[in-house]
């Protein structure tokens, strides 16, 4: 420790000075324990050097309704700006705190920079899309890259997406694409160093193990020696305990005053003397012994423990009641007063009270009547209280005792005499025992230390229920038959000066206060004239252990001093609840040398090392010292972390003393009792430095020149951040050192440390002043950023603003800091404003994948194995050898099938469509459905004048239509394309699609109904698209009675029979061929699966336009003769049970849906069915649900539909799902023999390095995959490397490949594609079988062989789908799916009701759907940054918070990531509230 320490004196008073102080402070509502103006200069002396380096936040984009004074009129609308206007406003911007101008700025910035590709944030491009040489993502052809043609790029796109990009694809005039740009932009900025990776996961994501940096400062003195206070000298009339001398005063002086109170107007409202104090506790101690329960069974026994609940307004109920429990032998415990039942703490202080085994609360008569009562008038139990009796120990209340009664006084022993409350850092309560005898000796010492003497008057601000102000104004006072005057809580509300009133009336030797009584003081003061502290001989500064309180003592002193106040009459104490009081500052004789000062560097301290600081003064923080150590005691420092061992003389550490005077453990907590009262500190050679047990003080400090003590922090406030140390209180002075009178209301500033992946990470929520504007606040909280940077070197990982009076109070009015943290986490802090900054303070993550080798043709194949693994391929059962007789097989084509089942079975019906209320709209049979065929087919032919291989649009509801159209093309021998209608509500969006569908797949006629046709026409439909652009348009409603005079007869199977069209999830538009071969192959395969004959009946609830759904709604009752029972999912909207009601009245065995047909059961049906039992809804006759999707199956949902309609009769095993994609429209489908679909758990973090690591249920980072049911008949599957086309082994990650008959031709492309062609749909394996020619799916996925065996008796090889590749997403060299981080995030907070994801320059965006006030959308953005970066290793870049229903979703229930992409960057979501992560 330097010497030189104490040379900075304080300032000498001039009055210029106290006069500047009073003029600057008078508008002060803050919380004065922060202030320094050291500090404060030293604050703006470092953001003024930021403002050289500019740092452009974006600012968040807020709805009007979230922001209460609005602010947008500041925004200039992109676009409108003249140039010098905007230049303007980019100087403006460099210049202030930050950029408020937001897009303006950052569109003009845009420009200038001539688009050069917004850059690469991560490290890694994107490889899911072509990424051109500096990296924009450029619009994709059809699934598998490869640029697509002219034509697909030219597809107009979701809404008016194409009006926002240039000709390379970025969004200009955008704004939210130019506040992204500002945030790329930002983020380029060179990061402090990193730390060095330091989380070891536990597989070969290795994260290095933190290396110490051989530069930091490191401790280098001596070892530091324990210190030792003076001799504790017993005065010989000292009492042998506090009830003797309470007796003692009652009885020689009963008439000398005890305690005064004040009432809010400052006027006494009683003088409790000690004659009064002596009989009523009597009383109490009597009727707590005699009086409560029965004589048999006293409800209250010695040494049993009691609650004391008193106001903070009255201490002589207060004193009675705890001093009458002294002389019952009963231990007091005092609390705080619960004034509601969910009080911020109060449950874990009745936890408190149950482990303390309290059944009895004593309060005072006002307190009893304001307690929340019962309409009976009971007392309700609050929450996590045990039951208690309240008890009212007033006079008027109770017995007087018999006069052969009385206390007996025993000599102070090791009984326990009263037990403090102490909340600790993560919001529970324990309870530290103090024996009677600690208790006398802590009264001696600090007799001893202030020299009190008898009848001295002592003025106490400090809650009189616990810590100092117990220990001086109850405790210590009663021994030495003093006078305390104490001011209530409420006066000083009203009246600061109130104590400084008194002091002068009374004439008081001893004041006792906190920092920030002495500041509101000075606020009030008004050049008082009366006003005199001379009689001061002491002022206990009770929270002059934290270091902020050194401002106020000066400041005070600098006012005061002409006022009689002495500087020597300051005196700062350090205290714990454990440890009590650790440390006063005595008062000195006139003229001895002031006290010194430690200026002492931060980032020194952050490291645990004291420097003196000289040359660099903007990080210091100057401590004052605390006196020294108590009489009798002895005090160590030892370290932080690990074995109590000394610190060295320049090292900061916890402070231990070792005294009777201390706690004796935390009641009923023996482990964490023996950690923190039963500390043997060791020296540097391993030996014990006494054989008595020290106590831990939770004090952070060391021991100065002289011995005398300095705290720099709580052990408590301590956030330990990449292995740095820093003080929540240091954190929070920063922060007020910003412009704190502008903005923060009273000061109130929350810091607390959170942990995210390993790490502490800081968390700032200060409450705003009511009328900030938004500007203010982001400015604000732009500048706290750059000052914690630049003076604590730390970043802040979250900066939230919450509305004034709304973090959660401590009864005196403080901040109830663990309970704020856990609204935090819990997201219910609602703030107004957040900023973010994982960018800036996440440096521990994983490093980014490279790619290892994988198997190529040197590896060695052996048979059907490869590398020593067996080959990853399955198939189906083989169709040559399925004997059954299959009379459609004979036919080529399923215009023959018709026919012939129309001559065979004529009124076989093929096809029911029920309506919403679950009757029959329509039906079909075989013969009905030939001849509307036919005439559909004569229609076209005459109306239509087509030609063979013409194409046809057929623009259906859901329905029969549909069907007859589909076989009158074939008829007519058109190909058909079925497409879905635009919707009446949302034609503008729906009917483009329509147009470019009618137009890709060139359709030189569309067919439709008449209501279609007047759609089509309508003012709306004429805004989107032109109608002079529609190809001929022929409705079907009424039909001509002529039959065609031939029916078509195709030459050739190969040819098409109709085009299959879809959006994928990406957004593309790809159709597919389907050969007449195919279509019969695939009938014939589903047959098969399903054992489908004309007996049986089928409920179908799903889309017809595409892929399997349309199959089956069109083609397989055809084929196999069943009966399909139609369900059009729009009709559930209406009816939820419709679906289900269907399948039970019709006795159904199979049905087939879509996953939004399952949700919308699971949703709209979860507390209706019982009611739906009582209906007689039975789904005990289903063997196979089947749910019809290209994606990996949705575990959770089809979890808790089977777990829903279990009561109804449903068989779990009957739910399953199908897998089928473009190339395949159907791969595997669960069917009806064959075992169940398995599930396996796979670790999330193996899969992100396409790896498949089979994990136990539970486990962390796993992740259920089901079977996506079995491999349809005729169809193989082999797993392949999608880079090196290399078979992979079983069990290995890699993209399905499948060969069948029943494969799709090719994509159907105008010009057509062949390089895209031969790649997706005849691949061929670069080794091993390089014969077969497969169809790529572009789906990834693993074979998997398992216990079970199949109906040929051959072992079960499952085929689990992870997901495709072209959703996934490449960030920081691992593959991650979309949905495993939609899934993580919808987790995280009950109002998050969907989640999307998507990625766009690398900044990855999720965007989530509230289901709830729109104050609760700012909670969102820290809990989903949170679970991001926990579960997946990944910073979120942008938070968008949007309404319930702007995600869009497709038919088959995927979500359209691109679509909302585009919409997104468009500007098109009115999105709640958007979050741009620093």
């Amino acid at each position: 420790m330097d010497p030189s320490m104490g040379q900075e004196r304080r300032t000498p008073v001039t009055p210029s000075s106290s006069s500047r102080y009073n003029r600057r402070r008078s508008s002060g509502s803050r919380d004065e324990r922060y202030r320094s103006d050291v500090h404060t200069e030293a604050v703006q002396a470092a953001l003024a050097k930021h403002k050289e380096r500019k740092m452009a936040v974006p600012m968040p984009s807020k709805r009007r309704s979230l922001v209460v004074q609005t602010s947008m009129d500041a925004y200039t609308p992109p676009g409108k700006t003249k140039l010098p206007k905007i230049i303007h406003t980019v100087v403006a911007q460099s210049s202030h705190g930050c950029c408020s101008f937001g897009s303006a700025a950052a569109s003009f910035m845009a420009q200038c920079e001539n688009h050069s590709a917004p850059p690469d944030v991560t490290g890694c491009t994107n490889n899911t899309a072509n990424t051109t040489a500096d990296g924009i993502q450029v619009e994709r052809g059809p699934p598998g890259g490869g640029g697509g043609s002219a034509a697909q790029r030219q597809t107009p796109k979701y809404g008016n997406a194409e009006l926002m990009e240039t000709g390379d694809g970025v969004p200009v005039s955008s704004r939210v694409s130019a506040k992204i740009q500002q945030l790329v932009n930002t983020l380029k900025r060179p990061k402090r160093p990193p730390l060095r990776e330091f989380f070891v996961d536990d597989f070969e994501e290795l994260l290095e193990v933190q290396q110490p940096d051989p530069n930091l400062p490191k401790a280098e003195g001596a070892q530091m020696a324990a210190m030792r206070g003076e001799q504790l000298g017993v005065v010989t009339n000292w009492p042998p305990s506090l009830e003797a001398a309470l007796q003692r005063w009652g009885t020689i002086s009963p008439k000398a005053p005890c305690l005064t109170t004040m009432d809010t107007n400052g006027k006494p409202l009683y003088v409790l003397t000690y004659g009064k104090l002596w009989s009523r506790s009597v009383k109490v101690a009597y009727n707590l012994l005699h009086k409560l329960g029965t004589k048999q069974e006293p409800l209250v026994r010695p040494g049993d423990r009691v609650a004391l609940v008193f106001p903070n307004n009255d201490p002589g109920a207060f004193m009675t009641a705890f001093y009458g429990c002294l002389l019952a032998e009963v231990v007091p415990v005092p609390i705080e007063v619960p004034l509601t039942r969910k009080d911020a703490g109060s449950q874990q202080i009745g936890f408190l009270l149950g482990s303390c085994g309290v059944t009895v609360a004593l309060t005072s008569d006002a307190c009893h009547k304001g307690l929340p009562k019962t309409p009976t008038g009971e007392i309700p139990q609050f929450k996590g209280w045990p039951k208690v009796l309240w008890f009212v120990p007033e006079s008027k209340h109770l017995s007087k005792p018999p006069r052969d009664w009385f206390p007996q006084i025993k000599d102070a022993n090791q009984d326990t005499a009263y037990i403090e409350y102490k909340t600790c850092k993560d919001g529970g309560v324990l309870g530290v025992t103090v024996t009677r005898t600690a208790m006398l000796t802590h009264c001696q010492a600090l007799t001893q230390s202030c020299s009190y003497t008898e009848a001295e008057t002592i003025v106490n601000v400090l809650d009189f229920k616990k810590d100092v102000g117990l220990w001086h104004a109850v405790l210590t006072s009663v021994m030495n038959m003093m006078h305390v005057v104490s001011i209530p809580y409420a006066l000083m509300k009203v009246n600061p000066l109130s104590w400084i009133q008194k002091v002068c009336q009374f004439k008081a030797k001893v004041a006792c206060v906190k920092s920030r009584d002495m500041h509101w003081a000075l606020v009030a003061h008004r050049d008082q004239r009366d006003v005199n502290l001379s009689s001061l001989r002491m002022l206990v500064v009770a929270d002059g252990s934290n270091p902020w309180s050194i401002s106020s003592c000066d400041a005070f002193l600098n006012v005061f001093q002409t006022k009689g106040l002495r500087p020597e009459v300051i005196c700062p104490c350090a205290s714990s609840p454990e440890a009590l009081t650790v440390a006063i500052r005595r008062p000195l004789e006139e003229g001895a040398t002031p006290p010194s000062r430690g200026v002492l560097s931060m980032p020194g301290l952050s490291h645990g090392v004291i420097r003196v600081d000289s040359e660099e003064k903007l990080s210091v923080l100057t401590l004052q010292d605390v006196g020294s150590v108590m009489p009798g005691a002895l005090m160590c420092v030892v370290k932080v972390e690990g074995v109590p061992q000394l610190c060295k003389t320049d090292e900061i550490g916890e402070m231990c003393v070792c005294t009777v005077a201390t706690g004796t453990s935390y009641y009923g907590l023996a482990g964490m009792t023996k950690n923190t009262f039963e500390v043997f500190p060791v020296s540097n050679n391993g030996t014990p430095i006494s054989e008595f047990p020290f106590t831990r003080t939770g004090l952070l400090g060391f021991i100065g020149p002289a011995g005398l003590i300095f705290v720099a922090g709580k052990m408590d406030g301590l956030m330990v951040v990449g292995g740095r140390r820093h003080n929540a209180d240091d954190i929070v002075a920063t922060a007020l050192a910003v412009e704190p009178m502008k903005f923060v209301y009273r000061g109130r500033i929350a810091v607390f440390s959170i942990t995210v992946l390993h790490d502490e990470r800081i968390v700032v929520v200060a409450e705003q002043r009511p009328d900030s504007t938004e500007e203010d606040s982001f400015q604000w909280m732009s500048r706290v950023l750059q000052a914690i940077d630049s003076i604590h070197q730390v970043g802040v990982y979250c900066l939230a603003l919450v509305p004034s009076n709304t973090l959660p109070k401590t009864p005196l009015g403080g901040i109830h800091l663990s309970e704020a943290k856990q609204l935090f986490l819990e997201g219910a802090l609602h703030p107004c404003n957040v900023l973010m900054c994982p960018h800036t303070c996440v440096t521990n993550l994983p490093k980014p994948r490279q790619k290892q080798p994988e198997i190529g043709p040197a590896s060695v194949m052996v048979g059907n194995l490869v590398s020593g693994k067996r080959i990853a391929q399955a198939s189906g059962r083989d169709l040559g050898q399925i004997e059954d007789n299959d009379q459609a097989r004979k036919f080529l084509f399923l215009s023959e099938v018709l026919q012939w089942r129309a001559q065979t079975t004529p009124d076989h019906v093929l096809y029911t469509l029920l309506n919403s209320r679950g009757a029959i709209a329509s039906s079909l049979t075989c013969v009905q459905l030939h001849k509307r065929a036919e005439k559909i087919a004569a229609v076209l032919s005459e109306r239509g004048h087509l030609q063979d291989g013409d194409h046809v649009a057929l623009v259906y509801p859901p329905g029969i239509d549909l069907i007859a159209a589909f076989y009158g093309c074939l008829y007519a021998g058109c190909v058909p394309i079925t497409v879905r209608p635009p919707h009446p509500q949302n034609i503008a969006t729906t009917l483009p699609t329509v147009k470019m569908i009618v137009e890709v797949s060139r359709s030189v006629c569309v067919m439709t109904t008449q209501l279609i046709c007047k759609l089509l026409r309508s003012k709306e439909a004429l805004a989107a698209v032109d109608l002079r652009t529609w190809p001929p348009v022929i409705d079907t409603d009424d039909l001509p009675k002529k039959k065609p005079p031939l029916l078509y007869k195709p030459s050739n199977p190969d040819t098409l029979a109709y085009l299959d069209f879809s959006v994928s999830t990406t957004g593309m538009l790809a159709g597919v061929k389907m050969s007449h071969t195919a279509t019969s192959a695939f009938c014939r395969s589903i047959k098969l699966q399903c054992e489908l004959y004309p007996s049986r009946e089928v409920a179908i609830c799903l889309d017809p336009y595409c892929g399997l759904g349309f199959v089956l709604w069109c083609l397989c009752s055809v084929y196999s003769g069943h009966q399909s029972i139609l369900i059009p999912p729009s009709e559930l909207e209406v009816n939820p049970a419709l679906w289900l009601s269907a399948v039970s009245q019709y006795k159904v065995r199979d049905t087939f849906c879509s996953y939004s047909v399952m949700e919308l059961c699971t949703k709209g049906l979860g507390l209706q069915t019982d009611s739906l039992k009582s209906r007689g809804v039975d789904l005990s006759r289903v063997r196979t649900c089947v749910v019809v999707a290209e994606e990996r199956p949705r575990i959770a949902l089809t979890q808790s539909f089977s777990k829903l309609f279990k009561d109804l009769g449903l068989h779990p095993r009957a739910v399953s799902t199908s897998f089928g994609c473009r190339v395949n429209l159907a791969i595997c489908l669960q069917g009806t023999s064959g075992p169940d679909p398995t599930t396996v758990f796979v670790d999330m973090r193996a899969l992100r390095h396409d790896r498949v690591r089979l994990v136990e249920r539970g486990s962390p980072h796993s992740l259920p995959l089901m079977e996506s049911g079995k491999i349809l008949p005729g169809v193989r599957i082999i797993i392949a490397n999608p880079e090196t086309k290399g078979p992979m082994g079983e069990s290995h990650l890699g993209e399905i490949w499948v060969h069948s008959g029943h494969n799709a031709s090719g994509y159907f492309t105008v010009y057509g594609d062949e390089v895209l062609q031969s790649d997706h749909f005849s691949s061929r394996l670069s080794f091993g079988d390089t014969q077969t020619v497969w169809a790529r799916t572009g789906y990834l996925g693993f074979l998997r062989r398992t216990e079970l065996t199949d109906a040929s008796g051959e072992r079960h090889d499952a085929l689990y789908v992870v997901g495709a590749l072209e959703e996934a997403m490449e960030l920081r060299g691992m593959r991650y799916h979309p949905i495993d981080i939609e899934t993580s995030v919808i987790r995280t907070h009950k109002s998050i009701t969907e989640c999307a994801v998507f990625t766009w320059t690398n900044l990855l965006v999720v965007v989530v759907e509230l289901d709830g006030s729109e104050h609760e959308a700012l909670d969102l953005v820290p809990l989903v940054t949170n679970v991001v970066l926990e579960e997946h290793y990944l910073i979120v870049g942008v938070v968008v918070v949007v309404d319930i229903g702007v995600i869009p979703i497709n038919s088959r229930g995927e979500k359209q990531r691109m679509h909302l992409r585009d919409g997104f960057l468009a500007d098109q979501l009115d999105p709640i509230y958007v979050a741009y992560n620093m």
